[in-house]
């Protein structure tokens, strides 16, 4: 994880350089934090989605005529469950967590100047591993054979389109954004065992931005 953090920062300080050429007005950098809900779609088994929380820096500059160009860097903490059976056979839900890192393009549409957007674009996320709570991690995944400590081990790099709106004030503003992968976020998990998993992720966030 120390690894991709630095990668984000490296690709970020590049974003950051790059929008200062031709630096104008609208030309900005933000700090933001917020909540998100991670969900994971899947029909091997059953999953719930859960809060987590979101945080990072923005880069916003000027692009052409009514657009902006937004890039992004953000650091989470997603949590889902998934319905197990514990050594008594009762069910028992499974909390996991997920540690990852984005970076996004995203163009922004300017409905009202320093007051409404629309941004549409791309996110690239670099995932650690899901963890647990090691006292349930030997319970079966219901309708599997699987134990919970089985699918720890996910993709470590997803891509992601994403839409949103931001709202606010020139210095304050909330984003609320919806995110979809577009690849078997299960994918490592696909071996001789679990051939068939297959699994895609949908993301809502909701973040406050603070413009330097």
């Amino acid at each position: 994880m120390k690894k991709i953090i630095l990668f984000t920062l490296l690709i970020f300080s590049f974003f950051s350089a790059f929008a200062q050429y031709g630096y104008r007005d609208s030309n900005r950098i933000g700090v933001f934090f917020g909540l998100n809900q991670f969900s994971l779609k899947t029909n091997n088994f059953y999953s719930k989605s859960d809060l987590g929380w979101n945080a990072g820096l923005s880069l916003r500059g000027n692009f052409y005529n009514n657009w902006d160009m937004v890039y992004g860097m953000q650091f989470s903490q997603n949590n889902f469950s998934v319905q197990t059976k514990n050594l008594i056979s009762e069910p028992e839900n499974v909390k996991y967590k997920l540690s990852s890192a984005q970076l996004s393009l995203q163009l922004s549409y300017i409905i009202v100047e320093n007051y409404l957007s629309v941004e549409f674009g791309s996110i690239l996320q670099f995932n650690g591993k899901f963890s647990l709570d090691s006292l349930k991690e030997n319970n079966s995944i219901s309708g599997t054979s699987l134990q919970a400590k089985d699918i720890q081990e996910i993709s470590k790099l997803n891509f992601y389109p994403a839409i949103g709106i931001t709202a606010g004030i020139k210095y304050l503003r909330f984003n609320f954004q919806y995110q979809y992968g577009l690849n078997n976020f299960l994918e490592i998990k696909n071996n001789s065992e679990t051939q068939n998993f297959k699994g895609h992720v949908g993301i809502l966030s909701a973040n406050m931005i603070v413009y330097l």
